[in-house]
């Protein structure tokens, strides 16, 4: 079991705006007054364009989805959330808690990923029913995944139901971890709506923001299952996270890089760089419109592709 890959999936955005429906529980975006909708997609897909041409000149695999105009998808430009692509050939398959972000499951795309691409897919499983019961797991949004180690890491909220994150543990055979992580939110300590905010594990190391576990014991608990990994700690402050930059992924290209947003790249002490650099160099790109409409960063535009390639000689 490999915890990095060298191929993820992008989709790239046609109708990109604010979404009122996510907005209610992600504190992180913000309405954009002086930019109509249409410049609004413009930036955004200009800051993509380049995420993926740098991504790309590093050796990165980046297959490009193109999004659809119709159903109307402000949030498509995140695809981490509906689905993930595992290395035993499965698909996992999210329930969502803003009802127009549900319109971005799209299995034309695995049909795409099989037959243009030449991975393999055994099956899927489907956790959207949980939809039904007013309950949702946003895919790696919310949960992070230590792959090599089989543990997952869940910030129990809203949009990360613990029932949910049990069943997909027991289907994928993880340990699950979980923990309420806080923020401030007007002066009050609000639930962190999605785990990939405040944490990234990587190969060797974690990037997290430890100030936002308030109950000391399942601090420790994340913390103990972190160094019984062997993995070297490098914390973030509440604001470096407000910057986002707990939402890092850690890609193959032509060596291991972190990828981040601009945002959270200058958020980063000296120091903190000098302590990921050890482990890897660092990637980042602009994704200020992104991050201001969306609420979301560099990790959640790329859904991992672990999936198997179909066996040439067949």
């Amino acid at each position: 079991m490999k915890q990095i890959t060298n191929t993820i999936m992008m989709i790239k955005p046609v109708g990109f705006r604010y979404n009122e429906q996510t907005a209610v529980n992600n504190y992180y975006q913000q309405v954009l007054d002086n930019l109509t909708d249409e410049q609004t997609q413009e930036k955004a897909l200009n800051e993509f364009n380049t995420f993926v041409d740098k991504l790309r000149n590093v050796g990165v695999n980046v297959i490009v989805i193109q999004d659809t105009e119709y159903p109307d998808t402000p949030d498509s430009i995140f695809p981490n959330n509906w689905v993930s692509f595992h290395s035993n050939a499965m698909i996992g398959l999210y329930p969502m808690c803003a009802e127009n972000r549900r319109d971005e499951r799209r299995e034309d795309i695995f049909d795409s990923l099989v037959d243009e691409y030449g991975f393999t897919i055994e099956g899927i499983k489907d956790f959207t029913e949980f939809e039904e019961h007013g309950k949702y797991l946003e895919g790696t949004g919310s949960m992070v995944l230590d792959h090599v180690n089989m543990i997952c890491y869940a910030a129990i909220s809203i949009r990360t139901d613990e029932i949910a994150v049990m069943q997909f543990c027991e289907e994928f055979g993880y340990r699950p971890i979980c923990f309420t992580a806080n923020q401030d939110v007007e002066g009050e300590r609000m639930e962190i709506y999605h785990t990939n905010v405040m944490m990234c594990v990587a190969d060797t190391f974690v990037v997290i923001c430890l100030d936002t576990i308030d109950n000391e014991a399942e601090r420790e608990h994340v913390l103990e299952s972190l160094t019984e990994t062997g993995k070297e700690i490098i914390e973030i402050t509440e604001a470096q996270k407000h910057r986002f930059a707990g939402n890092m992924l850690q890609v193959m290209g032509d060596k291991p890089y972190l990828v981040m947003s601009n945002s959270a790249y200058t958020s980063l002490t000296k120091e903190q760089k000098i302590a990921i650099e050890k482990h890897c160099p660092i990637l980042y790109s602009s994704l200020d419109t992104i991050e201001a409409c969306g609420g979301g960063s560099a990790r959640c535009m790329m859904a991992e592709i672990f999936l198997p390639k179909k066996n040439k000689n067949q």
